[in-house]
Order: C-alpha cells, then structure tokens, then sequence
C-alpha cells in the first residue's frame, strides 16, 4: 500500500506568498492589468505547488516525490537512498532557521523533502530501504 506523506509549507514559504500578493494588490490598485494578471497566474502556481506537494513511499521500492500539476516529479528507488537525515539551515543556540530532511540517493544527488510526519517518513525510509 501507499504512504503518502504531505509536505509542511515553511516560514520563508508564506512571507514569498505574502510578498507576491501584496504585488498583485498594488499592481490592481495602480490599474496596471498586464503586471497584475502576471503576478496572479504566478500566486496561483505557487499555491497549487503548496498544496498539493507529497512525498509517496510505494510498495514496489520507490520514493515518488510529486509537487503539483504544474511541475515535473521525480521518482528515486529505495535501493539507490544512501542516507536519510534531520538537517536544519543556520542555527542559532538550537533554534533553526529551517528544519527539512535530506535525502541523499545515487551518485552523490540530494534531495531536500519537508515533510508534515518528519520522524514517521524517516522512519519509515528507513525500513523499507534496508
């Protein structure tokens, strides 16, 4: 069976949508049409990616990770997963600025995953590639 596991939208995530919103506003109330529909059909992609970004762990040995109808998958074996660790940006004292899980598979690739569940995703890598 499946385990899909969703992706946490981080900090620097709802600031950029935040920012690109404020952008549309302006470009609306400035009557500046050609900018502001640019700027929506981007915030439109943005969230679309947002949302509907997984992580799906199948029973045929692959990590398949999906990020939206906009944007190409990318599909790594469990076999090929060298590494799976908790890794965080610059910390200050033990606060981080991101926390996010590396996954590091064939030929020195990584790929860094957010998942909701970062201890059962983990976990679950774990067994199902050893």
């Amino acid at each position: 069976m499946n385990r899909i596991f969703h992706a946490r939208i981080a900090m620097g995530q709802y600031l950029f949508l935040i920012l690109i919103g404020s952008l549309t506003v302006y470009m609306l109330w400035n009557k500046l049409p050609l900018p502001a529909a640019l700027f929506m059909l981007w915030l439109v992609v943005i969230i679309e990616k947002l949302i509907h970004t997984t992580y799906t762990v199948t029973p045929d040995g692959k990590l398949v990770l999906f990020f939206g109808r906009f944007s190409r998958g990318k599909e790594i074996l469990l076999k090929d997963i060298t590494s799976v660790e908790r890794a965080s940006s610059m910390q200050v004292g033990r606060f981080a600025l991101m926390r996010y899980v590396l996954v590091k598979y064939g030929g020195g690739k990584c790929a860094v995953l957010l998942p909701v569940k970062e201890e059962e995703f983990i976990r679950l890598l774990e067994e199902r590639r050893g």
